[in-house]
């Protein structure tokens, strides 16, 4: 499975991804519908089944799909917008060459609202709190949009942590939501800041404080305070 860069709603039940192309995928150019140079739709049939997968599920996808590979900037990148006319070679490299839009959004989602632990212990209460983190991303991108449509603004120029802490601050407040001049202030504050437009920005994927020389809690605290209290502390430094 390939993990899509982008991806943008196109109806009910649809989406178009645009992503860049495996490196162990044969392709050519040659083969295909021709759309322009370097730029062709193909069709890629449907793998063998992997061992993790059942046979019913394989069975319900389909033969295999039609997608659009196109050469942008000495990469080969891989789409379901076929048209050439309403989606050209031009459009596709600029989407693509802008991930530092999707590494800002996951940020805000783990890091801003808190999601990188989730706190539930069974599959169905994290799944069910992993909606109400996104519903909360949504209210809050629901805010920072109506913001920008009243100050004739961009939303991607307005900062989502300033758009939560305003909305945070008017709650404590007990700001009236129904009120016009309440919500009027709201959103004049959060379209008050501006964030920089930082073209072609990247970071490396690196953590940069370094470990602790503890070990890992493995076991629940309350069985480790009772070791502690049999056995004392194991102060040697481990690195894991």
């Amino acid at each position: 499975m390939q993990l899509f860069s982008h991806c943008r709603a196109a109806g009910p039940g649809r989406g178009d991804v645009l992503f860049e192309q495996h490196g162990a995928r044969k392709m050519d150019f040659r083969q295909g519908k021709k759309l322009d140079q370097r730029d062709h739709v193909v069709f890629w049939s449907k793998p063998a089944r992997p061992t993790w997968m059942s046979i019913e599920d394989y069975q319900r996808y389909p033969q295999g799909i039609q997608v659009r590979e196109v050469k942008v900037r000495q990469k080969v990148l891989v789409t379901t917008l076929m048209s050439p006319r309403k989606t050209t070679k031009n459009a596709l490299g600029k989407l693509y060459f802008q991930p530092w839009h999707v590494e800002l959004d996951l940020r805000n989602i783990k890091t801003t609202l808190g999601m990188e632990m989730l706190s539930c212990k069974s599959a169905d209460m994290c799944e069910k709190e992993l909606w109400v983190y996104l519903l909360a991303y949504n209210l809050i991108r629901l805010l920072m949009a109506e913001a920008a449509l009243r100050a004739r603004l961009p939303p991607r120029q307005l900062s989502f942590k300033h758009t939560l802490q305003m909305w945070m601050a008017c709650c404590q407040r007990k700001f009236k939501l129904d009120a016009e001049e309440h919500m009027e202030t709201l959103f004049l504050l959060i379209a008050k800041l501006r964030v920089g437009d930082r073209p072609g920005r990247i970071e490396p994927r690196a953590v940069k404080p370094r470990p602790t020389a503890l070990p890992r809690l493995q076991a629940p605290r309350k069985e480790a305070r009772e070791r502690i209290r049999k056995c004392g502390r194991d102060n040697r430094p481990r690195l894991n």
